[in-house]
C-alpha cells in the first residue's frame, strides 16, 4: 500500500496524473491558492463546467474534465475551515479524501494527486491534516487495487515534512 503513495513538492497543475484534486470553496467557481491556480491553468471551460454542478458541500467532492491541464480530470473537494477542532473538522477532512478517492475509482482513474487540503487559508494544522490524509489514502489503497498511485503534492517544506512523517508512521505500523 505505502509503495503506492508518493510525496512531492511542486506545482500540482503540472503533474501528469489522471486527476488532480482541487481544494475548492463551496461555489466551485475559483478562488485563491491552489483553487485559483487550477482554474487559471485549466482555462475558462473549467469554471463553465463547475457552474453546472451547483456547488459542493464541505466534505464532499465533484469531478470535472481537466481541460488545459495535463491531468484529464479535476476532483473538487471542499475542506473544512479550522475552528479549533471541535466542529468535526477531522471527520470532514477525512471525508474529502474518502469521497475524492471514491470518485477516482468510480471513474476508472488510476492516479490522483492531492494538495494539502484545508492547510492554507482554512488554517487546518498541517501535521494533523497530513496524518488524516495519509491515513485515508492508505486505508483506501488497502481496499482498492484499481488505484495505482496517490501523490501528495505539497507546497513548501513544512508540508512535505508533515506528510513524510505521517507516511513513515504508517509504514512503521505495518
Amino acid at each position: 500500500m505505502t509503495d503506492r503513495i508518493a510525496i512531492v513538492e511542486g506545482d500540482i497543475t503540472k503533474l501528469q496524473v489522471d486527476a488532480i484534486v482541487n481544494a475548492a470553496n463551496e461555489s466551485l467557481l475559483g478562488g485563491g491558492g491552489v483553487d485559483g491556480a487550477i482554474h487559471r491553468a485549466a482555462g475558462p471551460e473549467l469554471v463553465e463546467e463547475c457552474r453546472k454542478l451547483g456547488g459542493c458541500p464541505t466534505g464532499e467532492a465533484r469531478i470535472t474534465k481537466g481541460y488545459k491541464l495535463p491531468a484529464s480530470h479535476v476532483i473538487h473537494t471542499v475542506g473544512p475551515v479550522w475552528q479549533g477542532g471541535g466542529q468535526n473538522e477531522d471527520g470532514l477532512l477525512a471525508n474529502c479524501y474518502r469521497h475524492s478517492l471514491g470518485l477516482a475509482v468510480g471513474n476508472n482513474l488510476t492516479s490522483v494527486a492531492f494538495p494539502a487540503i484545508s492547510t492554507g487559508v482554512y488554517r487546518f494544522p498541517i501535521e494533523r491534516a497530513a496524518k488524516i490524509a495519509v491515513g485515508m489514502a492508505a486505508k483506501f489503497l488497502d481496499d482498492n487495487d484499481s488505484l495505482e498511485k496517490v501523490i501528495f503534492c505539497c507546497f513548501g517544506q513544512p508540508s512535505v515534512e508533515a506528510h513524510e512523517k505521517a507516511l513513515a508512521v504508517r509504514k512503521a505500523r505495518r
